[in-house]
């Protein structure tokens, strides 16, 4: 397939995904925008891996082989068709093998073991693997070129994640997961080894406003850190930060009394922090 046709049918598979990111990658200069679709192809597919049913030696299988891929980008020949998508924006923009990798271990750790009460220490390696290396991917194909754009991929990434973890609770716990810390749930005396059973428990909401204060906190820092990065390339990220705050708002403003019942912006609220964000 050539590389235009390629880079086409991985963009309409990210528009197809309905992923909150897309208008922000949207904002950007066709060469980067083709490198974030590519990142965030990446990104499904070893997650995909891991997610999926399968036995633990084919999950290991599947991200080993992926490991090799990444060797295989770096030495100027991959095999694999997104893969194949990421030689030239790995070149161009300086994304870091490390990173890659980082990302491959983050799902490492869903596919070998399933997660329940990780404590804090645990938790927060998790985020930097799954989300902060994404993000440290995803400031280089932006543009980003201050030091200070690794700070704002550290605190956002986590930001994100922690809110993904707010957010999904019932979804995670009917998968036997638990992402919230286990330091937090002993000191609000509430049981563990049932994930559903935490989901339900009447004290949920304090674990969950505790976390919520975490996410703020990175949410917080990684504007502060973006002030002090050129704005132009730093668009998406702030839109990214804007949709996901206003997510995590609404989530406190819930205070998951009903966690089952999902919570999203309206269209009419995205179109505006994206307008907001991107343009003014």
């Amino acid at each position: 397939m050539a590389l235009n046709q390629l880079q086409s049918a991985i963009a309409a598979k990210v528009q197809a995904s309905g992923t909150s990111f897309y208008s922000a990658m949207r904002l950007l200069p066709a060469e980067r925008r083709n490198a974030m679709y590519a990142i965030y192809a990446f990104c499904r597919e070893v997650d995909d891996i891991a997610d999926e049913g399968g036995s633990l030696e084919a999950k290991r299988a599947g991200l080993e082989e992926w490991r090799a891929e990444v060797d295989r980008i770096y030495a100027g020949a991959p095999q694999k068709p997104i893969a194949q998508a990421l030689l030239t924006p790995v070149k161009t923009f300086g994304l870091r093998k490390q990173d890659f990798l980082a990302v491959i271990d983050g799902m490492q750790m869903d596919a070998e073991t399933t997660i329940v009460a990780p404590d804090l220490a645990t938790l927060d390696l998790y985020c930097d693997r799954v989300a902060s290396a994404v993000g440290h991917l995803s400031v280089r194909a932006f543009g980003c070129t201050e030091p200070e754009a690794d700070e704002v991929a550290h605190h956002l990434g986590r930001a994100l994640q922690l809110t993904n973890i707010l957010r999904d609770l019932v979804e995670d716990g009917e998968r036997g997961r638990l992402y919230l810390p286990k330091e937090l749930l002993e000191q609000h005396g509430i049981p563990y080894a049932d994930p559903m059973a935490v989901v339900r428990h009447p004290k949920l909401k304090k674990v969950c406003r505790d976390v919520a204060i975490l996410a703020l906190d990175h949410y917080s820092k990684a504007r502060s850190a973006m002030d002090r990065c050129a704005k132009g390339p730093m668009r998406p990220a702030a839109i990214m930060g804007a949709v996901y705050r206003a997510i995590l708002k609404r989530l406190i403003k819930a205070d998951w009394r009903k966690p089952d019942e999902p919570v999203k912006l309206p269209k009419w609220q995205k179109l505006w922090l994206a307008f907001r964000y991107g343009f003014l």
